[in-house]
């Protein structure tokens, strides 16, 4: 069974369609009109083993908030629409990612309730033509886009660039955690049946 869906979002702002295969091999075809963005979202299929589709157009000559911010509500309603009711996945899934400087730990939970919290700062306003502010902006929007719980924290790091890259590697690894299957749960992982 395919778990893939595609959801579409346009506003007097942006006009985004994103497309997700949870059970993929990482491809990608990402294209928001800011480079490092779509460096990191590449990331997150790779090593999710997702496979991603984003096109994204923004009023960029405002600046990427809006674009950053409605691609990271897109990717979390297509998250939600593509697991469903979420029967026999493990629904938490956390990683600690080491890169170079950096240490970053994800902890995730499909839970049907959104929450947010990030521990992370930056000492360089831009990576590239990314506000490094975005950073919290995308990760709140999936969050609650996804209806999920979702914990990150840098533990270490000097360079920002590492830092968010870490960031968005432990999330698509600890989101690969808890979409996978596990043949010892039935229906859904809750004592209330449903999540």
């Amino acid at each position: 069974m395919s778990r893939f869906a595609e959801v579409t979002r346009k506003t007097g702002e942006t006009d985004i369609t994103v497309k997700i295969e949870i059970d993929g091999s990482g491809k990608t075809d990402v294209n928001t009109g800011i480079g490092f963005f779509d460096h990191m979202l590449s990331a997150i299929a790779r090593h999710g083993f997702f496979d991603l589709t984003v096109n994204a157009k923004g009023d960029l000559y405002v600046d990427g908030h809006h674009t950053v911010e409605d691609t990271g509500i897109v990717i979390g309603q297509a998250i939600a629409k593509a697991i469903g009711d979420k029967k026999g996945i493990k629904r938490y899934g956390n990683f600690l990612l080491p890169m170079d400087d950096a240490l970053v730990l994800c902890a995730i939970d499909l839970c049907g309730r959104p929450y947010f919290e990030m521990d992370a700062d930056f000492t360089t306003p831009m990576i590239g033509e990314f506000d490094t502010q975005l950073v919290r902006e995308f990760f709140y929007a999936v969050s609650y886009g996804a209806m999920m719980n979702l914990h990150l924290r840098v533990i270490t790091g000097i360079n920002d660039h590492h830092k968010v890259e870490a960031m968005f590697k432990a999330f698509a690894k600890a989101l690969d955690e808890a979409t996978s299957f596990d043949e010892r749960i039935t229906g859904v992982l809750s004592t209330k049946g449903s999540l």
